[in-house]
């Protein structure tokens, strides 16, 4: 008897109501059981997401990979929105009623989730528009510099080439300068500075640049894209030139790799043509006159005569 009064006591307690939305009465058990709909309803959009891209990246391209990663992201949402709205009618909570206190609770939140918001609708947009996908190599006006790896809910995540994960909020791909590498054209041109010695033959400039070009991998020879070395400057102590090559995507997405590959080639080069990398080289004018010498305890001082 006990056992069935501990029953009859914990359905009523279940069932009990709490409060009222609308027309709809709401208990502790349906409360749990909406709870428990809406975690199935965003564990199935997860787990479609998931099989999509593993799809994809068994069987496609690159670019296949970044379009099926927008619209399994996409689809994650759409899942989301209409299932809870499908779960909540299908238990009978008006969803009316659930709109008006909404309402009124958002206007006690909007200022605190107005950032998530934001970033929301950002990371919306960018999946949306297209402009950035996972897989372009991007310069933020932050400073972060590396490779879009997933593009979330409130942030997106890019991976510097030291293997760093930056999580970035949407808003600042919407909001701030973004720099991607490889929007459109996967090849882009390298500028590599550097300054020789007064005096120095431009042709044999100019042939140490182009074979130190050659020597690093990735670097395009093709019509139109061949490498070249420019006179830009006459500095106080070298002239200034310019290694300027088109490279290939491997290059473009490690920047500061590819500057160090070509300064080493072109250092080679430049030994090895006996070209002279000059350095700050002051001269001292000294005017007629006498200058005193003051010199240590001891020591006799003296004037030194400048004619």
């Amino acid at each position: 008897m006990r056992a069935e009064e501990l029953g009859q006591w914990a359905t009523a307690w279940l069932f009990h109501p709490l409060l009222t939305l609308g027309g709809t009465t709401l208990s502790l058990a349906t409360l749990v059981l909406a709870m428990l709909f809406l975690v199935g309803i965003w564990w199935v959009a997860s787990l479609v997401e998931r099989a999509l891209v593993r799809v994809v990246q068994r069987r496609g391209t690159v670019h296949n990979q970044a379009s099926m990663h927008v619209l399994s992201r996409l689809l994650r949402y759409f899942i989301w929105l209409v299932g809870t709205f499908v779960g909540l009618n299908l238990m009978g909570i008006d969803l009316t009623g659930v709109a008006l206190l909404g309402s009124a609770f958002a206007v006690g939140l909007g200022f605190g989730l107005q950032n998530i918001f934001s970033n929301f609708v950002s990371g919306v947009i960018i999946l949306l528009e297209r402009s950035l996908k996972v897989g372009d190599f991007v310069d933020l006006q932050s400073g972060v510099r590396g490779v879009v790896r997933e593009i979330a809910m409130r942030y997106t995540r890019v991976t510097t080439n030291d293997a760093v994960d930056v999580l970035v909020p949407n808003a600042e791909f919407i909001n701030g300068r973004v720099t991607n590498w490889t929007f459109d054209d996967a090849f882009r041109r390298l500028r590599v500075p550097f300054g020789v010695a007064y005096g120095t033959d431009k042709e044999r400039v100019r042939e140490a640049g182009i074979a130190a070009a050659v020597k690093v991998p990735g670097v395009l020879h093709s019509e139109g894209r061949q490498p070249a070395v420019w006179l830009v400057a006459y500095g106080d102590s070298s002239v200034n030139y310019e290694l300027v090559v088109w490279a290939e995507h491997s290059l473009t997405t490690a920047p500061a790799s590819a500057h160090a590959k070509l300064m080493w080639a072109l250092d080679d080069e430049l030994n090895a043509r006996g070209i002279e990398i000059p350095f700050p080289q002051r001269d001292l004018h000294l005017r007629s006159g006498s200058l005193t010498v003051r010199m240590a305890p001891g020591e006799t001082s003296g004037t030194v005569s400048v004619p």
